[in-house]
């Protein structure tokens, strides 16, 4: 396919989904959107199979996925894990809780011993489906991607396409639900509020972006790009150096956090520069790879995983992160709604989390002193979820897909 034209109707198909997700209110994901489209095009064969290899985007995507880590490590305030440590507690255990429960459901439904076709190829199994269902449901882009490379390089196109799926359902399951438990929270930190319980929280004075250590001449776009590079390929050469044992991606975040954290990277260090759209759109366009292969018949036989996966990993997310929550002092609510983040993270987090408070709160102070409370729990509740645990238990569990 001509690469101009492929490039354009991949930006078509992601403009159209984006206009729905703004017109729905995020109800229908431009993810979810997105994933339609294209399943839809290739199954009919309106797109051609090699439309994403054709724009370009995949391959710029195989660049700079390392690149985002970094960027999302940098993200990360320690501080704010300090003063949110029972939050942190409730992200992780809610991870492991979707991780036990999915690898329940692949013992239960079809976890019988390895087999192959009479042409050698491997059959999928319920624990590759678990496997993928853990690093779908708990985590974003990346631990979507990190499931693809392992379910790819044993050729399991099903196993490759079926953590798409599920990104692309779970919101519609993630965002009503914790829109209705923060709510029910909401109105209860309103009453704390009234009562004399809770005050608004001091909001300073907003002083000058934080630059990092950088001389000037390495915070320009190239410089900053450079800069994060470098750090990328220290980090695949000690996954190269560990035999993958500490993958590449886990590496990276670290390396982002440390950076960040030491004043060497500003916080976000790719924001501000001009290719970072370009990098997020190439990075969400290399989800889709996996649905240009795949058939009516592998889509008809997904769907029995899927509603398994959604199953158990909504009640495993409910139950660890209740009891952990109970334990730690927090609502059922609230902690729940912590465990939640877990299928979206960032900027849902913080988008529910101010409708809630704008939803409960009467006047100017109500709403401060509610968003006060809930806001800093569920963005470091996505953060725990999303971009640290679930990356890490997926590069530790990914190897396991095909064995």
């Amino acid at each position: 396919m001509n690469p101009v034209l492929a490039f354009v109707v991949v930006m078509l198909v992601w403009t159209v989904s984006d206009w729905v997700a703004k017109k729905t209110k995020s109800l229908l994901s431009s993810l979810f959107v997105a994933s339609i489209i294209f399943l839809i095009g290739f199954m009919t064969g309106i797109f051609p199979t090699d439309l994403l290899q054709a724009s370009s985007l995949l391959g710029l995507a195989g660049v700079v996925v390392g690149f985002i880590i970094v960027h999302l490590g940098t993200m990360i305030s320690l501080d704010d894990f300090k003063k949110q440590w029972k939050t942190l507690l409730i992200g992780i255990a809610t991870v492991l809780g979707i991780g036990v429960l999915l690898l329940a459901a692949g013992a239960i439904f079809g976890g019988g011993p390895r087999a192959v076709t009479d042409y050698g190829d491997l059959i999928a199994t319920g624990r590759d489906f678990a496997i993928a269902g853990i690093g779908a449901l708990s985590g974003g882009t990346i631990s979507v991607l990190i499931i693809q490379e392992a379910a790819l390089g044993v050729g399991l196109t099903t196993v490759a396409a079926f953590p798409v799926l599920i990104a692309a359902l779970q919101g519609l399951f993630g965002f009503p639900l914790t829109s209705l438990l923060l709510r029910r929270e909401a109105a209860r930190v309103k009453g704390e509020y009234r009562a004399g319980r809770l005050e608004v929280p001091v909001v300073e004075e907003a002083g000058p972006a934080a630059e990092g250590r950088l001389p000037s001449f390495l915070r320009t776009t190239p410089g900053t790009l450079f800069c994060v590079g470098v750090a990328v390929l220290l980090s695949i050469g000690i996954n190269n150096l560990t035999g993958g044992t500490l993958n590449t991606f886990v590496v990276a975040l670290i390396f982002g956090i440390v950076l960040r954290s030491t004043g060497v990277f500003k916080p976000s260090v790719l924001t501000g520069i001009d290719s970072l759209g370009l990098m997020m759109l190439a990075i969400m366009i290399m989800v889709f790879g996996p649905l240009a292969t795949l058939k009516p018949a592998d889509l008809a036989a997904l769907a029995g995983p899927l509603a398994i996966a959604f199953a158990f990993g909504l009640v495993g997310i409910g139950l660890f992160s209740l009891v952990v929550g109970k334990l730690l002092g927090y609502s059922i609510p609230m902690s729940v709604a912590i465990g939640l983040t877990a299928l979206y993270g960032f900027p849902g987090t913080m988008i529910l989390s101010q409708e809630a408070a704008k939803g409960a709160g009467e006047t100017p102070e109500e709403v401060a002193a509610i968003e006060g409370e809930i806001l800093p729990k569920m963005i470091v509740a996505g953060f725990s979820t999303v971009t640290i645990t679930s990356v890490i238990v997926t590069s530790i569990i990914a190897v396991g897909i095909g064995r």
